[in-house]
C-alpha cells in the first residue's frame, strides 16, 4: 500500500486543496484577509474555473448559478464580506441547490487585518443552514470534501469557518486525487416550486428548512467528527476550530468534547459528556454561541462569564482566565519589542494626495484600503472609515444634514476597486439626490491592500489572463457626472489646484488619482532625493508628506531630514514640499557618482 503524499499546507492552501480533490468545477471569491490566498491557490488548478468577482454577493451569486446548473462551487470570503452576501446566502438555503455549495468565511479575530471583530457563526443561526469548524489544515482539507457530500445530502450551502490563526498556519496535509467525475455540471432541472422564490413557495420551502434542521441535528449526533475525548473527567471542556487546539495545550489533562459541526448542535453528544464530568466548560472563540445553546439545553456550564470574547485567543490566555475565573485581556505581544503603526509605501501616490488634502483643509469620508491609512499622522485626513463603499454615502449624508457648513468642504475618498465593489450604488445616489460631495477616486490599477488581485478595473483576472479594464472616466460620466479631472499624485501643486477647483464646483464632482501601485512593476530609482544642510531651516514641511524614506537626524540646533536612499524611489514630493529649496533630486548614473540634475520634475511612476 502506497503511503500518501504529505505536503505542509496553510489552512487557506489547504481549503483550496480540498475543493479541487472534491471536483469543484467554479470557485469565486473577492480578495480579503484572511483567506484571499483560497482563490489564489484554487487558480493554479486547471480543473477548476478561479473568478475574482466584482464583490462578495456577486461571488455568491455565481457559485450558486454553478450549483444551480449541478456543479460542486465554492464560495471565499472574509466576514465583513459575508455581510455583503447575506442576501443570496438566506435565500439560497430556501432554493437549496443542485450540486454542491460550499460557502468558506475567514473570520478575523483581534481585527488584524479588518474594522471589526465578527463571529459569522450566527449566520448559521439566523440563515439556518450547517455550520463547520476545522481546527487544523488536515482537517480543513477533509471538510470540504464531507461539507459537499453533507450539501448534497441535504440539499442546501454548508458553511465553512475559518478564522485568521488557521487561515495562516502551517501543518502537514495528507492530500489525495481529485474526484475528476465531478467535475462536470449534470445540468439544470426546472422545478418552479424550489427555485422560484414567490411568497407561496417561499412559506412552502421553510417547511422543508425546518425539517431538514431536524434533520441536521440528528446527523451532527451520529457524525464521529463530532468527537468525545475521553480523559481525567474532573474537567471537561466543550470547543470548536482552532480553539480545541489552545485547549490540549492549556488543559492537556481534561477531557473534550471536541464539535466539528457547530449548527446545528449535537445535543444528545452534548448530554451525555456533560453527565459524565464534574466541571463542564465551553472555550471558544469570540461570541458564547456554542456556550448559549448549551445552557438553553438545561446544562450548567461553570466558565460562563469566564472566557474572554474580545480578541484572539491564545492557549496562556484561557488558561489565566480559567485560573482566575474571569476573561483575561489581549496579550500584546513581547513589551520588549518597540510597536510600529503600518506606513504607507515610500514613493506611494497617496502620499502626494495626502499632502495636498492637508493643505486643503477639508472633512474627509474614507473608505476601506491602503489609503485608510490616510488617517493616520502626519496627515490626519481621513475622518470616518466605516466599510466598504461607505465613504461616498457618509459623506452624501454628512452634506444633507449640514448643508451650506460643508459646502466645498467635504470630500469622500475611494480606490478604484472598492468604487467598482460597492461604491457606484452610492455614487448613483449623489447624481439622484442633487448632492455636491467630492469624490476622490484613488486609482492604483489594482486591488492593493490584500495583494494586488485583479478587478474588473484593471481587467486582469484571477487566473492572470489580460482583460480590456473599466474605463472610469466613461463610467462616471454615464452615471450622470460631467465634472471629472485625473490628476498626477506625484505633482503637489497640480493636485492640490485641482482638488480646491472640485471643491468648488457647484454640483458632484469627481477627481482620479491615477497611478500603478509601486509593487505591480517594481523599478530601481533613476533618481534620489538629496539634502543640503546649509540651506535646510527645519521647517519640517518635508516631514508632512509621510514618507517612510525620510527620517530624522540633528544638524545644527533643529531636526532635519535625513534621506533613506535604500527606501527613496525618487518620485520628489519632498523636493516639492520643501520651501527652501533644501532638498533636491540627484540622478542615478550606474557604477558612477551620482550627479545633481539641472531642475527637479515630478516624475510619472
Amino acid at each position: 500500500m502506497t503511503a500518501q503524499k504529505k505536503l505542509l499546507m496553510s489552512g487557506n492552501q489547504a481549503i483550496a486543496r480540498g475543493a479541487y480533490e472534491s471536483g469543484v468545477s467554479v470557485a469565486t471569491s473577492y480578495p480579503g484577509t484572511p483567506c484571499t490566498e483560497i482563490l489564489e491557490s484554487l487558480s493554479r488548478y486547471k480543473t477548476v474555473q478561479a473568478m475574482w468577482s466584482t464583490n462578495e454577493k456577486v461571488a455568491y451569486e455565481v457559485a450558486l448559478g454553478a450549483a444551480f446548473a449541478g456543479a460542486r462551487a465554492l464560495v471565499a470570503m472574509k466576514h465583513v464580506g459575508l455581510n455583503v452576501a447575506a442576501d443570496p446566502l438566506f435565500s439560497s438555503v430556501y432554493t437549496g441547490i443542485n450540486g454542491g455549495l460550499v460557502v468558506v468565511v475567514g473570520d478575523d479575530p483581534s481585527a488584524g487585518s479588518s474594522q471589526n471583530e465578527q463571529d459569522s457563526r450566527h449566520y448559521a443561526r439566523a440563515a439556518k443552514l450547517p455550520m463547520l469548524e476545522p481546527s487544523d489544515s488536515q482537517e480543513a482539507k477533509d471538510l470540504v470534501v464531507e461539507a459537499f457530500e453533507l450539501s448534497e445530502r441535504f440539499d442546501t450551502p454548508v458553511l465553512l469557518r475559518l478564522t485568521t490563526r488557521l487561515c495562516h498556519s502551517k501543518t502537514l496535509v495528507a492530500v489525495g486525487e481529485p474526484q475528476l467525475d465531478r467535475v462536470a455540471a449534470t445540468g439544470f432541472v426546472r422545478d418552479f416550486d424550489k427555485y422560484v422564490l414567490l411568497p407561496r413557495q417561499a412559506i412552502l420551502r421553510h417547511t422543508a428548512i425546518e425539517n431538514r434542521l431536524v434533520a441536521l441535528a440528528e446527523h451532527a449526533d451520529r457524525w464521529g467528527r463530532n468527537r468525545i475525548e475521553w480523559r481525567n473527567r474532573s474537567r471537561g471542556i466543550i470547543t470548536s476550530g482552532v480553539a480545541y487546539e489552545y485547549v490540549r495545550e492549556a488543559f492537556p489533562e481534561a477531557s473534550v468534547l471536541k464539535l466539528t459541526q457547530t449548527y446545528p448542535l449535537p445535543a444528545e453528544t452534548i448530554r451525555e459528556f456533560a453527565e459524565r464530568v464534574d466541571e463542564l466548560l465551553v472555550i471558544e472563540e469570540l461570541d458564547p454561541f456554542l456556550e448559549e445553546q448549551v445552557r438553553a439545553l438545561g446544562i450548567r456550564v461553570a466558565s460562563e462569564g469566564w472566557i474572554p470574547r474580545v480578541g484572539e485567543l491564545t492557549p496562556e490566555r484561557i488558561q489565566l482566565s480559567v485560573e482566575r475565573k474571569s476573561p483575561q485581556p489581549i496579550q500584546n505581544g513581547d513589551p520588549s519589542i518597540a510597536g510600529r503603526v503600518p506606513r504607507i509605501c515610500a514613493g506611494c501616490q497617496y502620499l502626494g494626495v495626502f499632502t495636498a488634502i492637508t493643505r486643503i483643509g477639508v472633512r474627509v469620508a474614507g473608505d476601506i484600503g491602503c489609503y485608510t491609512l490616510g488617517a493616520l499622522e502626519p496627515w490626519n485626513a481621513i475622518d470616518t472609515v466605516v466599510c466598504m463603499g461607505a465613504g461616498i454615502g457618509t459623506a452624501i449624508g454628512m452634506e444633507k444634514a449640514l448643508g451650506d457648513r460643508v459646502r466645498g468642504k467635504l470630500l469622500a475618498i475611494i480606490g478604484d476597486s472598492t468604487l467598482l465593489h460597492s461604491g457606484l450604488g452610492p455614487l448613483l445616489d449623489l447624481v439622484y439626490n442633487q448632492g455636491q460631495t467630492t469624490v476622490l477616486v484613488m486609482d492604483n490599477s489594482t486591488t492593493a491592500m490584500t495583494g494586488l488581485q485583479g478587478n474588473p478595473g484593471n481587467g486582469r483576472t484571477a487566473g492572470g489572463e489580460a482583460g480590456p479594464g473599466v474605463n472610469l472616466e466613461k463610467l462616471i460620466e454615464a452615471i450622470g457626472i460631467e465634472w471629472i479631472r485625473v490628476i498626477n499624485p506625484y505633482d503637489l501643486a497640480e493636485s492640490e489646484s485641482v482638488l480646491r477647483e472640485a471643491l468648488d464646483h457647484p454640483g458632484p464632482s469627481v477627481v482620479i488619482s491615477r497611478a500603478p501601485c509601486l509593487l505591480l512593476k517594481q523599478k530601481k530609482p533613476v533618481q534620489q532625493a538629496h539634502l543640503s544642510e546649509e540651506a535646510c531651516t527645519g521647517c519640517g514641511e518635508c516631514f508632512q508628506v509621510g514618507c517612510v524614506a525620510i527620517e530624522k537626524q540633528n544638524i545644527h540646533d533643529f531636526v532635519a531630514p535625513l534621506i533613506n536612499h535604500d527606501l527613496c524611489v525618487g518620485c520628489t514630493l519632498c523636493v516639492q514640499a520643501c520651501p527652501e529649496g533644501a532638498l533636491a533630486p540627484r540622478k542615478i548614473v550606474p557604477d558612477l557618482v551620482e550627479i545633481d540634475t539641472c531642475l527637479p520634475q515630478p516624475i510619472s511612476l
